[in-house]
């Protein structure tokens, strides 16, 4: 190969994920953002049963009695909301809203905690100051006004069990079911394809099935980045010689050999494990085609006289085999190999492993969710999980990985926009009065409302929405076209500077900060992603004597808007033991609440699944038909090849802690290209060439200007480039029908060289 032009920022890391290289970032991210001294103490409370829970990732803790249970990035998550940096009244004084829009998602959240309520005054166009007293008279003044249906309220996975219970019970007596939730945007899929498989919207696997696991599939996830302390599981799976098959556009460091920083041997010896047994580039839009794959090569061999299938467990649990396997006989070889990048030996070589192992887990995340058959994807995996019995079995089951370490908590507690009849009739036999029945709005439906001028207002409890949306050529303008924006936040973002004709900007204290109220010091809760519940009790001295908890705010938002509510809000934010009494009184699995999350680690929601009891309407866990193997035809053509937006490894969703991806090489930089060495050939193009990235989509104009292109290891005819900055190539309607997810992970681009080299990435304003 010639050598490759030097390009600033961008130089092999070689390194193994973890490792020295780990613990120096964590040192980097203490020293930078907190005191020398209580930097290491408040690490060393994370994840311990009388601390606090990360903020980084939804993965469950091993015990509640490690030495420590934190990685690099949930270092960073906590340093990066404990920071000793303040945004101060006087720095808001002399920096406008419109300037403060041109500075970077890094810059932004880099300057630090919110301390006292903000309110946006058009005339200075500055955020200035507000009694908590006229921010709650603004909101409550302002939704009085407003029909039900014209507002939304969204919530952050990082929103506590507590909070989010509270804030359903606000909106829906309030009188709307609008809830767009983080979780639309990632594992909504998820939601709504396992219930129709095998009842039940969540993961089948606890951390101790990890420990019997014979095999794990890996599928479309980066867990070094996104829920790094599953590397210890990881680790420890292959040190025992477990396979672990990963399918996977790119090849993460990760994925591939991990020194692990309580591991005294690698460390002292700079040495390091690998991971995958088996590494397969998948296509992106791919996965169903590799998932069909591996269900034909079963088949196949069980035709030829093979014992593949567990037929008692198919024939007593199941229903819909034969349509399914009418299906996947009539889907051609090519047609998989084609589509999914990979081939036919590859996936029977996969199939042959998976006939060998007792137990199999199958791990996913957003490299199956976020598609538009996100949802198809998910029940292809349980498919294949059915036909083996590998569900309701010690060491086997589905495994979803999610991101925030509540989001899935919060649909727990209330957070839908489809609440079933049985909890509605819950709500109001305990307070009084009817809730709505009619459906709300997810995340799409309610920026499409916002677009539309249907949506007169937004209330955020965290998060950061309008940037972790697609299309912000869409969605920018129509936050600005609000009548009310009110965001409940830790620190500042850009959806917090699209401003509307009201923003009211509400601090709240974070995961990591005291919280006492009436009755003493209290606790929250969150739920894992593998259905633990348990408790959190920050510690620090809150960042601002101005800060109230989210209950406390959300509570305050409801008295001023409800004259006549029903619900006593100050009595539940007194004692936060009696917002669980009610969270048990109106949501089934929560029974003995306040007993269960004073034990060490908390306590496991039901999983009727787990027992092989089936809460689907025919009470059997069903195959799905998965028709043909395309996700999506539009867009194909010469020339096109599809993006997937990921995160850097400095990122946690929108937040940007560093300007670094250090495991792929980028330094200091985020306008870079990801793209396979001969699809650069192909498409005439070099390392380092500077592009223009264009959705070919019919009739689309979305456009990304200015960003190099890196030659990498990725999957042919697959390209890879930052979220949230490649999201204006992402339209608000191409999306899962089913869940409404939108399709970060596959959308059709052209990449045209410019006719000259352009230094920063392009913006939206």
């Amino acid at each position: 190969m010639n050598k490759r032009r030097s390009i600033p920022g961008i130089h092999p890391y070689d390194g193994p994920a973890g490792g020295w290289g780990a613990l120096k970032a964590t040192a980097i991210a203490v020293r930078s953002q907190m005191d020398i001294v209580t930097g290491p103490k408040t690490l060393l409370r994370t994840n311990q049963p009388d601390g606090f829970d990360c903020p980084g990732c939804a993965w469950p803790d091993k015990n509640h009695h490690s030495t420590f249970q934190f990685c690099e990035n949930g270092a960073k998550a906590v340093t990066w909301e404990a920071t000793s940096k303040r945004v101060t009244t006087e720095f808001l004084a002399a920096n406008t809203v419109t300037a403060l829009l041109e500075k970077s998602d890094y810059e932004l959240e880099g300057y630090g905690r919110l301390t006292c309520p903000l309110a946006y005054d058009p005339q200075t166009d500055t955020l200035q100051e507000v009694s908590w007293e006229q921010a709650m008279t603004t909101i409550g003044d302002t939704l009085q006004k407003l029909d039900p249906s014209q507002v939304e309220f969204y919530t952050s996975g990082r929103t506590s069990n507590e909070a989010a219970w509270l804030f359903q019970l606000f909106a829906r007596e309030y009188g709307t079911n609008n809830f767009p939730d983080c979780s639309n945007m990632c594992h909504e899929a998820t939601s709504v394809g396992l219930p129709q498989s095998i009842g039940i919207g969540k993961g089948t696997v606890s951390l101790d099935d990890f420990d019997h696991a014979q095999l794990v599939i890996s599928i479309g996830h980066n867990p070094g980045t996104n829920h790094p302390r599953m590397m210890g599981t990881l680790h420890e799976l292959s040190r025992k010689n477990v396979p672990i098959i990963v399918f996977n556009p790119l090849r993460e460091r990760a994925l591939e050999r991990f020194a692990d920083p309580q591991n005294a041997v690698e460390m002292a010896t700079y040495s390091s494990t690998e991971i995958a047994s088996s590494y397969y580039q998948v296509r992106a839009g791919g996965d169903a085609a590799a998932l069909k794959g591996i269900a034909k090569a079963l088949l196949e061999r069980e035709d030829n006289g093979e014992t593949c299938l567990d037929h008692e467990f198919i024939e007593t649990h199941t229903l819909g085999f034969a349509a399914f396997c009418d299906d996947i006989a009539a889907t051609p070889w090519q047609e998989i190999e084609t589509e999914s990048g990979l081939s036919r030996g590859s996936l029977d070589a996969v199939a042959e492993l998976y006939i060998k192992s007792e137990a199999t887990i199958i791990t996913y995340g957003m490299g199956i969710t976020q598609h538009n058959k996100g949802t198809e994807n998910v029940r292809l995996i349980a498919d294949l999980l059915l036909m083996r019995g590998n569900i309701g079995k010690l060491g086997a089951g589905i495994c979803p990985l999610r991101g925030h370490s509540n989001v899935q908590g919060n649909r727990t507690v209330g957070i839908t926009e489809k609440p079933s009849a049985d909890f509605l009739s819950r709500l109001e036999k305990e307070f009084g009065f009817t809730p709505p029945a009619e459906h709300g709005h997810d995340a799409v439906k309610a920026m499409e409302a916002m677009v539309a001028g249907s949506a007169k207002a937004l209330l955020c409890l965290g998060g950061n929405f309008a940037v972790a949306m697609p299309d912000p050529r869409a969605g920018y303008p129509a936050m600005k076209a609000l009548d009310l924006s009110v965001h409940v936040a830790t620190k500042l973002n850009r959806s917090h500077l699209l401003v509307a004709r009201q923003t009211i900007i509400l601090p709240c204290l974070g995961r990591t900060e005291l919280d006492v109220q009436a009755s003493g010091r209290q606790s929250v809760t969150v739920e894992d992603s593998m259905s633990m519940v348990h408790a959190s009790s920050g510690k620090l001295k809150p960042a601002s004597p101005e800060l109230r908890s989210e209950p406390a705010i959300v509570a305050a938002m409801a008295k001023s808007t409800l004259p006549n509510t029903r619900v006593d809000w100050d009595a539940l934010v007194a004692d936060y033991d009696r917002i669980r009494d009610l969270i048990e009184k109106t949501v089934p699995g929560f029974d003995d609440y306040n007993q269960r999350i004073r034990q060490p680690g908390g306590f496991r929601m039901p999983l009727p699944a787990t027992e092989r009891r089936w809460s689907t309407p025919s009470g059997k866990a069903e195959f799905s038909v998965f028709r043909g193997v395309h996700e999506d035809q539009r867009g194909e053509g010469e020339g096109v090849v599809r993006l997937i937006t990921l995160r850097s490894h400095d990122q946690y969703n929108t937040t940007i802690y560093a300007l670094d991806d250090r495991y792929r090489g980028v330094f200091g930089r985020r306008d870079i290209l990801f793209m396979h060495d001969d699809d650069l050939t192909q498409l005439g193009l070099e390392h380092g060439d500077v592009v223009d990235i264009e959705t070919a989509l019919p009739g689309s104009d979305r456009r990304l200007e200015g960003i190099t292109v890196v030659a990498y290891p990725i999957a042919r005819g697959t390209v890879a480039s930052y979220y949230p900055e490649a999201n204006v190539l992402v339209p608000l309607d191409y999306n899962d029908p089913q869940s409404g997810t939108p399709s970060y992970k596959s959308v059709p681009v052209r990449v045209v060289l410019r006719s000259h080299e352009v230094s920063a990435i392009g913006s939206v304003a």
